[in-house]
């Protein structure tokens, strides 16, 4: 009996080097949620909402029509314009019309057709349109949004680092990241921000006694050609120890 309880303690006290062994070996890892530039693109106008173009979750290109406002007023009105602008400089090349009244009616005519632009939302950026927020035959003030579109070449994580490892990160620094969604999928990243001040752990750190330490905030930057990586993933950076 004596030796069977040898043997086991023996075999546990192998298996518990072992396993400290691993942990020890193990890299610390700083995780961060992934985030993006959003941009929100809102109404400029007082409209009904013609149609949209896209869906959430589709990829745009820059320039790319996403909705159309029912603009059937404007159009007319710009079309008056312009005639009127054309009829005005045919009267001012003859000297029919006063230099400041073909001024005038270039404005009205350029105002007309700005106007009748904003009926057209268009996309600024390429990425991808995350919220859509409206529906077709809603009625829209000047302010309201109607989708929000995240630019998805370039995105970034903040982890929060102490004191003592400040001195060992610069800015440009090569560093990797982990996507454990992805087993573990490494991805070349680089320190693009270094903040100077020290604040508290933030809250969604799970225990109280991490969230008194002081630590600095340090922006990572990971290049996203691929659009592998999205907004709210968590993504673990492995840094200089």
């Amino acid at each position: 009996m004596k030796k069977k309880i040898i043997i086991i303690v023996l075999v546990a006290a192998v298996a518990g080097v072992v396993v400290w062994e691993t942990s020890a070996k193990k890299d610390f890892l700083y995780a961060g949620t992934i985030e993006a530039t959003e941009v929100d693109l809102s109404s400029r106008l007082s409209s009904v909402i013609k149609k949209f173009t896209v869906a959430e979750g589709e990829d745009v290109r820059p320039g790319q029509l996403l909705a159309e406002l029912d603009c059937d007023e404007l159009k007319l009105s710009a079309d008056i314009a312009e005639k009127d602008f054309k009829r005005a400089g045919e009267l001012y090349n003859s000297g029919s019309v006063s230099r400041e009244n073909y001024d005038r009616l270039k404005y009205k005519r350029d105002d007309a057709a700005l106007h009748l632009s904003w009926c057209r939302i268009k996309s600024p950026v390429p990425g991808r349109v995350l919220y859509k927020y409206r529906e077709e035959g809603e009625m829209v003030a000047p302010g309201t949004k109607l989708l929000t579109v995240a630019d998805l070449s370039e995105v970034w994580t903040y982890v929060y680092v102490p004191h003592d490892l400040l001195a060992k990160l610069n800015v440009g620094m090569d560093v990797k990241g982990f996507l454990p969604e992805a087993a573990d999928k490494e991805f070349p990243g680089r320190v693009s921000v270094i903040y100077p001040e020290a604040e508290f752990t933030p809250k969604n750190v799970q225990t109280r006694k991490e969230r008194t330490r002081l630590v600095f905030a340090v922006k990572v930057s990971f290049s996203n050609t691929d659009g592998m990586l999205k907004p709210g993933m968590t993504l673990e950076v492995k840094l200089p120890e």
